[in-house]
C-alpha cells in the first residue's frame, strides 16, 4: 500500500519547496509548512514561501498564519498539524527546514505545562542583562542537561528551558525524557531530506537573497518596524530581518546588509544540514544537484 503522508526536509535553498509541489499535484495532496520562519504573515518574500500562484494550484496549509506579534512553539505547531490531519482525506505533504517540528511529528512532545507570560517576560529580562555566559551558569545549576545540549546563541531554547525549570520546578530535560509518541509513524510515511553539492546550495542561497531585496524583502521589514514589534518575537529573528532593519535605521550600506544576509544564510543552511545529518540518519536522501 502506497505511503498516506509524505514528508520532505533539507536546508533553505534545496528546492524541497518544488518537489513537494511535485509529489501533492501526483497524489493530490495537500501541503503543510514545517518552517518556523515561513508560519509569519508579512514575510512572505523574506522567508521565500511559496508564490500565490503555487498556492492556487495546490492547497497550502500553515503559510503566513500566525501574526508576526505572536510567537509559534513547537507544539502549538504540532496542535495545527493534528487539526489539519483530522480533517483531511488527502495525503499531506509536509515539507520545511524546521528539524524540531519533523521530531516532535514522529517522536512526539513531551507534555510540558504552559510557561505564564509573566515568567517567560521575567526570564528574557534576565537573559538580556545578565548576558548568556552569566544565563548558562544559572541554567546549569537547574537543568544541566539543557544547558548543555542547547547550541552558543540559541537564545530562544535557553529562555524556555530556564522559564521551564523555573514555572514547573522540573528541568525541561526531564520533562522531555517522559515517553511520548509521535502523531505519525515513520514507516507509514514517505520520507526524503533533500540535498545538494555545497557548492551549489550555497550559490542558491546567495541567488535567493540577491532575488529578494529585488522583490520586496525591504518593503517587508518596514512593515514589521512600522508596528514596533519586540526584537526577541521569531518574526523580527528570521534570517535578514536584523541586517535590514540595520540598514534602514542605522544606515548600514545596502551591499553590506546583503553580505551579511548572503552568509547568515549559508550559515543557516549548514546549520540545518548538520541537524538533518546527525537527527534524520535513517532518511533517505534525494539528491537535487542534477535537477
Amino acid at each position: 500500500m502506497a505511503s498516506r503522508h509524505i514528508l520532505i526536509a533539507g536546508a533553505t535553498a534545496s528546492g524541497k519547496s518544488d518537489l513537494a509541489m511535485r509529489r501533492a499535484e501526483a497524489v493530490g495532496g495537500v501541503i503543510v509548512n514545517a518552517d518556523s520562519q515561513q508560519l509569519y504573515d508579512g514575510l512572505r518574500v523574506l522567508t521565500a514561501r511559496p508564490s500565490p500562484a503555487d498556492e492556487a494550484t495546490v492547497p497550502h496549509r500553515l503559510y503566513g498564519i500566525a501574526d508576526p506579534a505572536d510567537s509559534w512553539s513547537v507544539g502549538r505547531w504540532l496542535t495545527a498539524v493534528e487539526e489539519i490531519q483530522a480533517a483531511e482525506s488527502r495525503p499531506l505533504v509536509i515539507v520545511g527546514g524546521t528539524g524540531l517540528y519533523f521530531h516532535a511529528l514522529l517522536k512526539g512532545l513531551a507534555p510540558v505545562p504552559p510557561v505564564s507570560e509573566d515568567i517567560r517576560r521575567d526570564v528574557e529580562a534576565t537573559y538580556r542583562t545578565a548576558g548568556e555566559a552569566a544565563f548558562r551558569r544559572h541554567l546549569a545549576d537547574l537543568d544541566p542537561a539543557a544547558e548543555t545540549r542547547i547550541a552558543a546563541g540559541d537564545r530562544q531554547r535557553l529562555v524556555r528551558a530556564l522559564a521551564v525549570a523555573v514555572s514547573t520546578g522540573r528541568p525541561l530535560s526531564d520533562w522531555q525524557a517522559d515517553t511520548v509518541t509521535g502523531t505519525l509513524r515513520a514507516e507509514d510515511c514517505e520520507r526524503w531530506v533533500v540535498e545538494r553539492e555545497r557548492s551549489d546550495l550555497y550559490r542558491r542561497c546567495d541567488d535567493r537573497v540577491d532575488q529578494m531585496l529585488a522583490t520586496g524583502a525591504i518593503a517587508e521589514v518596514k512593515g514589521l518596524l512600522e508596528r514596533n514589534l519586540a526584537a526577541e518575537l521569531p518574526a523580527m529573528r528570521a534570517v535578514g530581518v536584523r541586517d535590514l532593519v540595520a540598514h534602514l535605521r542605522e544606515g548600514l550600506p545596502l551591499d553590506v546588509a546583503q553580505a551579511r544576509i548572503k552568509q547568515a544564510t549559508r550559515h543557516y543552511a549548514k546549520r540545518q544540514l548538520t541537524w538533518f545529518r546527525n537527527q534524520a540518519p535513517d532518511w533517505p536522501r534525494l539528491d537535487l544537484s542534477e535537477l
